[in-house]
This record gives structure tokens, C-alpha cells and sequence, in this order.
């Protein structure tokens, strides 16, 4: 949305882990778990601020309805995701990569998480359910309240709020089936699905179009796809020279072995708990039957 080019990277090394998405810039690198985020990291070293072109909007009106996004919308999209789905989503999205048993050891870590973090019990999941669709719905009626018949949600320009939102609902309409419940709530509101289908159209489809142009009429040109700035735009960075590895990523990778190795350990000590089990088991029936 602030028309700086920039490539995106896979990484399959922690595909669940709360520091995706991080941003390399030169020689810094934020995570999405420290300093408030990535959003907040490029604020803060003046590299992209979308808020900064509405300097007549209100702050605090800009803080709350992000606040709303990124609690009820987001706990709305990971109970969905982690608790309400199969597995299937979540293991095409983050786990396909990785060897079959961890990721289903991951896949039940996670939603274990999931489940304690949104206070979801046995004894209250049914209440959990209707009081996170019910924030979900709220949350939805004031977005479509404020965005109104306008291009975006403050103004005629974009702020990050936008860029939030266009994320979650992007993920909602593309990735979550159709007889998702969040899914529905949110195309109810006709003007937010167009929000996300026109953005979408502008931002993704059409640069994807001209990623795949430059790359017929250009073999040597990366398949990644890559954001152009338009004239006259503000920030450009400058090109990255090819170097040695940094002790950032050497103990990145570090980090990434010894994760396979003990979550390969994990699998081995939880089937070989399962077979103790499944054999006890047994003795007890045998045990039973010997009775009688």
C-alpha cells in the first residue's frame, strides 16, 4: 500500500512460530513478536508509515478500531483455524513442508495453544463459541459502518488499519471453506468483500500480471514477485549487496536443526507413550478376562 518495493521469502524452517513475519531491511531485521511488531519497526525507523498522511484523523480512532481487528477479528480467524477446521487448512498453509508425524505433532501443540489462550475448556466451549462470533459480528458491523461508500476506512488514502484488515479479510474469503461461519459473517457486509476484492485486484492480482510479463520477456528476472513504487514515491532502499552470513541467521539456522531434532524426539517419546498405554490396556482386559 506505500508503493515500496520488496521481495518476499518462504520460511519453512519455523513455519508456525510468532516472530513470522519479520522484515530484513539492510543490515536490520524485525520480527513480528519484538518492538511492538513489524508494522511498528518501520514506523518507528521512518520507512513506511501509512498513518502519516492523515495527520486530521483522529489517533485514537485509528487505535481502537485496530485494536478491534487485531483482537476480536484475530482470535474470531485462529479459533476458526486451529479449533474449528479439520487440520487440513492449517496443514497446507504452515506444516506441508515437514514430515507427516510433526506436523501433527505441531498442528496439536498449536491448538492446544489456541484453546488456553482463548480460555476454551470443555465445560465452556459452547459459551466461547457465541461470545467470539458475537465480537466477530460487532466487529464487522463497525468496519462496515465506518468504511461506508468510501475506498478505504479513513480518508481517501490508506492506514495501516487498512492494511490489517485487508489481511484478515483476504484470508477469510480465500483460504476458509464455505461453510466457514466467520466467513459468512463477514460477506454479509457487501461493501468490506468489495474492499477486499478491488484491493486485491489492484495490489496483488495486477502486479502478479506484470511479474509474470517481465518474467517472459526477461529470463534472467527473479520469480518472486516484486512491488514497483510508482514515480515520484517517497522511500526507496537501497540494493542489498551480496554478503556472508550474518550471526543472526548462522543461529537461525542453528535453531531450525536443533527444532527438527526435538521435535523428532517428541514423535519417538509420544508413540512410545502411546504404546505403553495401548499395552496396559490390554493387560487390564486380560486381566479381566482371567476373572471370568
Amino acid at each position: 500500500m506505500c508503493k515500496v518495493p520488496f521481495d518476499i521469502h518462504v520460511d519453512s524452517s519455523f513455519p508456525d512460530a510468532d516472530h513470522i513475519p519479520y522484515v530484513e531491511f539492510g543490515e536490520c531485521v524485525a520480527f513480528n513478536n519484538e518492538k511492538g511488531g513489524v508494522i511498528e519497526y518501520l514506523k518507528e525507523e521512518k520507512i513506511v508509515d501509512l498513518n502519516s498522511k492523515h495527520p486530521s484523523v483522529s489517533y485514537s480512532d485509528v487505535l481502537s478500531t485496530k485494536a478491534m481487528v487485531l483482537t476480536w477479528l484475530s482470535d474470531a480467524l485462529q479459533y476458526e483455524l486451529w479449533v474449528v477446521t479439520d487440520g487440513n487448512i492449517p496443514h497446507d498453509i504452515y506444516f506441508s513442508d515437514l514430515p507427516w508425524p510433526i506436523g501433527k505433532i505441531l498442528y496439536w501443540k498449536k491448538t492446544r495453544e489456541v484453546k488456553q489462550q482463548l480460555g476454551i475448556t470443555k465445560l465452556n466451549a459452547a459459551e466461547k463459541e457465541e461470545e467470539i462470533y458475537q465480537k466477530a459480528n460487532a466487529a464487522y458491523d463497525a468496519l462496515s459502518t465506518r468504511l461506508g461508500d468510501q475506498i478505504f476506512l479513513f480518508d481517501n488514502s490508506p492506514t495501516d488499519v487498512d492494511a490489517l484488515f485487508l489481511g484478515h479479510a483476504l484470508f477469510v474469503l480465500s483460504a476458509l471453506p464455505d461453510a466457514s461461519v466467520l466467513r459468512s459473517c463477514l460477506q454479509k457486509h457487501e461493501n468490506l468483500v468489495k474492499f477486499a476484492e478491488h484491493l486485491k485486484v489492484q495490489l496483488l492480482e495486477a502486479d502478479s500480471s506484470a511479474a509474470r510479463l517481465g518474467s517472459s520477456t526477461d529470463p534472467s528476472s527473479s520469480s518472486t514477485p516484486r512491488k514497483r513504487a510508482s514515480s515520484g514515491r517517497s522511500y526507496k532502499p537501497k540494493p542489498r549487496a551480496k554478503k556472508e552470513r550474518t550471526e543472526e541467521e548462522k543461529t537461525f539456522r542453528r535453531r531450525a536443526k536443533y527444532f527438527l531434532a526435538t521435535q523428532l524426539v517428541a514423535v519417538l517419546l509420544f508413540l512410545s507413550l502411546m504404546g505403553g498405554a495401548d499395552s496396559s490396556k490390554l493387560d487390564d482386559e486380560d486381566g479381566v478376562d482371567y476373572e471370568d
